[in-house]
Formats: C-alpha cells, structure tokens, sequence
C-alpha cells in the first residue's frame, strides 16, 4: 500500500494528527542522522508550524493528500529562510530568499518541511562524499555508498527519515542513489518539472525528480510537482501517472539496451534476468536492441555537464555571490582565486577546469562541439529504439554499489560507470531506478527503466506491476510501525 495514502488516511481518520506525525519523523531525523548524515539542515520549527497549519486545514476540510505530509528537499533546492548550501563551503551562509517551484506547489497543499538533505557539493558526484559537510552513509550497509548526488534524500528515505524526498538528476544522481538505497527514484522528461529554484549545475540537463519507498508514492509526488510553470522556459508540465498504475501491462514491449549491459557485474545480471522472468509473467514481451552511440554517451556528457557547470558557477567569486576569503589579496585575480580555492572542494574545481578548457579557443570545436553532435545522435538512436519497444532496460550502474571512498580514490573510474544514466539527461528522456528481487551486501539491486518524452506514467506503471511480484523490499521499521500491516496491495 501507498505509505502516502495510509498516513493522509490516519490523519483524515483523525487516528494521528499532523502536528504527532511530523515530531515522530522530527524524532527519527533527530536519533538517526548523527549516524546517516543524510540532512544538513533540521526545519524543526518549521516544521512544527506548518504541522499546525496542516491540522487547522483538516479542522476546515480544506485539506489535500499531501497536507500535513512530512517531506525533505535536496540542499539545492531553494525554500525561503532556510539555508540553500549546495553542500558547499560556498554557500555555506546562504538562504534562500524565494521558494522553488516545486516547494511552493507542495507547501500550498500543506506538507509539512522536516529539513534539507546531504549532497555531493554542487551535485557533482556519485557517492555524496564530496560534502562540506562530510560524507552520507548508506542505511543499509554502513560500509557502502548511499550513492550520489542526491545520497541525502535517498538514505533519509530509505532509513525511515522521512515518507519521500525530493532530489536532482544532472546524470543519474536521483536514480543511483535511489538504487544503492534499495528505494524508487525517478529523472522526469526534461521539461516535466520545473527548475525554478533550483540551484544550477548543468542547466540543459538538470531535472528535480521524486524519490520514495514505493513507484505508487513517486508517481503521487510526480504528479503534484509536475505543473507547469512560465518562470522556466522549459517547463511544459506532465499529465496525472498515478492513475495509470493500475491498468494493465499485458502486452507492452521491452527491449534490453545490449550496450549498457557491458561490463556489468554478476549481481547486476542477475537482476536483470531476474526481472525478465517477472515482465514475462505479467505478459510483457522482452527482447534486445542496440544503441551503438553510447560508447560515447559518457565523455559526451562531462564535456557538455562540466562546460555548463564552469558557466554557471562562474558568479561565484566572494564578490557578488558566495565565500569570501579573509586572507589579504595583492589584486582582484588572486581575491577571486583565494575565494575559490577555499569555497569550492576538489571535484567542483576539476569539473569547472574541464569545462573551461573544452569552451577554450582551440578546443571548443574539438571538444563541445563534437559531444553535442554525440548528444543528438544519441537521442536519436534513442527515439529508434523506442520505436521497437515501449521501454528500455538496463542496469542503472554496472556495479551493485561502491564501497564507501572509493570515487573519491579514483574519480575517473566512477565517471565511466555513468554510462547507464547519463544517456536519459543527453536525450531529455524519462527513467526509472527501482529495485529488483536480486540482493547483494543487505540492499536490492537497482534496475533501469527509459521511455519515450512524457511516458513518465509508463515507467511508474511498470515498476508498479513488478512490485507486485514481490520486488519491493520491506518499508523501514519507522514506516512499518504507521503502515499497520497495511504493505500489501
């Protein structure tokens, strides 16, 4: 059952009212994240206001199914009068002075903020190891990666921290992390959701995406962010998902991507053969395409991601915007070069180098130009392999996860394990992490599942019928408390 309806259900039941359901999270948040750091920014008081508000909405009738819903947002996205940091040294005194779109679309239902989450600083990682305020840890298995960027909402939500969270995806970072965890994560088509406040790192790349315990709760979260709005140029909205969940699947296509299962591990193979048997059972046909351009899909990528990050973090210069050294400075370069130097960690400042040089005379026809030819072959290849099947499968990582440090051992080993994830940013496609049958060291493995342009709906409708062959792993004890017994279908 959806943990989102059965808490909107106790709370309209007046079985547990708002203001009890967010101190119980504020309490799990409060003993758990000193183990987890999973959240930078704890909005008790925040949170218990709106707690408030949620219950006189439901004293009126005016209540919604997210009111009074504890929720976590990403620490790069914006909410006004708390902290914004990015993970950052940076922007480790920002606030927000505005909210983004997709707060102000879930705070007018009435859903209560318990906090903002851990990150890799700026979004640029695969394991939020590279915070400012220090590593996230896996829930289930201390020993591991939660995975990146968005680790923060991805172990808050699979350690019981929180019902679901709201994370980012520049190149995987809502559908790795959502697989490491053994959770739902779900990289809208581009265009879906709206980036307004939403702290850039790649701009024609980034997507806010949902992640949750379950597909039914990441399509409801979908369904309430997912409005359009006139403040992102990009933004065209989607149509309703949740509705679809329940229809049948009899008769839809899946294609393997052959080139996204090279190099792929054990345990990765075995879950996707696992989960061929399942889609077969629920009389989904399976077969096998290719898509030959992706052996380029992840150089293409950080050209283009770091090439737009060395744009967009250009206004950080501890003048305008961001740390400001206290060391004296000879002249204005060396007062811009002492603020960055100590305000950005070692991988925002490789990728903004790299991306400075491909955009350099003489290397930007070689380099920029060149991926972005990539780019629209990709999509287009893509779209081919769509038109044979209604979704594509693959893993989402080639490894079941990461041991804890190693990106930060070997960084370029970890950029060429993103060849599953970035070719859905490159294309503006929709893709799904959920978790498959198969486990390895105490969490499930991930699965990938890509669709056409705002076949958002077909991808959560799958991973639905596949929960219901018993993919889904057990809710967190915190959450099993609330759910009654009340996990089944």
């Amino acid at each position: 059952m959806s943990v989102i309806r059965r808490l909107h259900s106790l709370m309209q039941n007046r079985k547990i009212s708002p203001q009890e359901l967010t101190e119980y999270f504020l309490k799990m948040v409060q003993e758990e994240n000193p183990r987890l750091n999973s959240c930078i920014t704890i909005a008790d008081k925040t949170a218990r206001k709106q707690a408030e508000e949620a219950a006189q909405r439901f004293e009126q009738g005016s209540y919604t199914l997210f009111t009074g819903l504890p929720v976590l947002l990403k620490d790069n996205l914006c909410v006004q009068g708390l902290p914004a940091t990015c993970a950052s040294r940076m922007l480790a005194d920002f606030v927000a002075v505005y909210d983004a779109a997709v707060w102000e679309q879930l705070y007018s239902d009435g859903a209560v903020l318990l906090g903002k989450t851990n990150m890799d600083e700026f979004a640029m990682g695969s394991s939020s190891e590279t915070s400012f305020f220090g590593p996230v840890r896996n829930p289930r298995n201390e020993t591991l990666s939660p995975g990146g960027s968005s680790g923060g909402s991805a172990a808050a939500v699979a350690g019981g921290l929180a019902v679901c969270a709201l994370g980012s995806d520049t190149g995987g970072s809502v559908r790795q992390p959502a697989a490491f965890c053994g959770i739902t994560g779900l990289k809208p088509t581009y265009g879906a959701v709206s980036r307004w406040g939403l702290i850039a790192y790649a701009s024609s790349l980034d997507q806010i995406g949902p992640m949750a315990l379950c597909a039914e709760d990441a399509a409801l979260l979908l369904d309430r962010i997912s409005a359009k709005d006139s403040r992102d140029d990009t933004s065209r909205g989607l149509g309703q998902t949740a509705p679809l969940l329940r229809e049948p699947v009899t008769g839809k296509r899946v294609a393997i991507v052959r080139e996204m299962m090279e190099g792929a591990s054990l345990p990765v193979q075995k879950a996707i053969e696992d989960t061929v048997q399942r889609l077969h059972t629920l009389g989904i046909s399976v077969t096998e395409v290719s898509v030959p351009v992706l052996r380029y899909a992840a150089s293409a990528y950080y050209i283009i991601a770091c090439a737009e990050a060395s744009s967009n973090l250009s206004r950080y210069d501890g003048l305008r915007y961001g740390h400001r050294s206290e060391s004296p400075a000879a002249s204005f370069h060396e007062f811009v070069c002492r603020n960055r130097q100590e305000g950005f960690g070692e991988e925002v400042r490789r990728r903004i180098l790299m991306g400075t040089y491909v955009l350099s005379a003489g290397h930007h026809e070689q380099y920029y130009q060149k991926a972005r030819k990539v780019q629209s072959l990709l999509r287009r290849e893509l779209l081919a392999a769509l038109e044979q099947a209604d979704i594509l499968l693959s893993p989402v990582c080639p490894a079941p996860d990461f041991p804890a440090g190693k990106t930060l051992a070997d960084p370029v080993a970890v950029y060429q394990t993103d060849l599953c994830t970035v070719a859905a940013n490159l294309s503006g496609l929709p893709a799904l992490s959920t978790p498959s049958a198969i486990w390895e060291n105490g969490h499930p493995v991930g699965i990938q599942l890509m669709a056409r342009p705002f076949a958002d709906g077909n991808l959560l409708q799958t991973a639905y019928w596949l929960e219901t062959t018993g993919t889904r792993p057990p809710y967190p004890e915190s959450v099993r408390v609330l759910m009654d017994g009340k996990e089944e279908f």
